[in-house]
């Protein structure tokens, strides 16, 4: 059997070490004449996830209906997040902001993965779940495209959307989509949102305290012209 993976070993801690990395290395292109080039490096990354990922699973021989659509939370985040530094579109840069924060960090800190390094879905895991943080936070900061007001109720609104059509996929297909069925089987958030189905509507509620925070820095800052 391949060694499994443990949050905060080895691979973990590296992991966390490149994201910071790609942090600073995002910062530090932004103020030179390659910040276009690094942003749409970055996004097309983002972009590519889903497609490689199918083939990474189908190689794998774990390609099933739980893994066949980007439906998850994350997977939602990293298209917004590569169609918003390729568009600079500012809905989208309000999506990657809001779930790149309030949802996909918790992914890179309490990671629901089963492989370990060097397995490829290790690494299809973390350049997501590293390079949709990243990505959360330079939008705003290098990209100057923070929040406008409304963001908290526009995101909302489309987290809900996408909750309801998940609700459908995975009563009419029996998958998991978005933990609906089944909290992680590794710790996380979910373990202290209450027992299914009430940890869902607890999440949704978690949800927009999140956003409400994550707006707080921008809430007094005059609309951008």
């Amino acid at each position: 059997m391949p060694p499994a993976f443990h949050p905060y070993g080895p691979s973990h801690k590296a992991a966390l070490l490149a994201t910071l990395v790609l942090f600073i290395a995002m910062l530090v292109l932004a103020r030179t004449r390659h910040a276009v080039i690094a942003q749409r490096v970055l996004g097309g990354m983002l972009l590519a996830l889903y497609p490689v990922g199918l083939a990474v699973h189908a190689y794998y021989g774990s390609l099933t209906a739980q893994t066949a659509l980007p439906l998850q939370f994350c997977d939602i985040a990293a298209i917004a997040g590569g169609i918003a530094l390729w568009t600079r579109r500012q809905f989208w840069c309000e999506v990657v902001y809001f779930f790149g924060l309030a949802g996909t960090l918790q992914g890179l800190l309490t990671p629901a993965l089963i492989y370990e390094f060097p397995d490829l879905r290790y690494f299809m895991f973390f350049l997501m779940h590293g390079g949709v943080p990243v990505t959360s936070i330079y939008v705003v900061t290098a990209m100057r495209h923070r929040p406008q007001p409304g963001a908290v109720m526009r995101v909302m609104g489309f987290s809900l959307a996408w909750y309801a059509v998940i609700a459908v996929i995975n009563f009419a297909f029996g998958v998991n989509y978005a933990f609906q069925c089944a909290k992680p089987p590794q710790a996380s958030l979910f373990d202290h949102l209450g027992p299914w189905p009430w940890y869902n509507f607890s999440a949704i509620g978690l949800g927009l305290v999140f956003y409400s925070v994550l707006y707080l820095p921008f809430a007094f800052r005059k609309p951008a012209p």
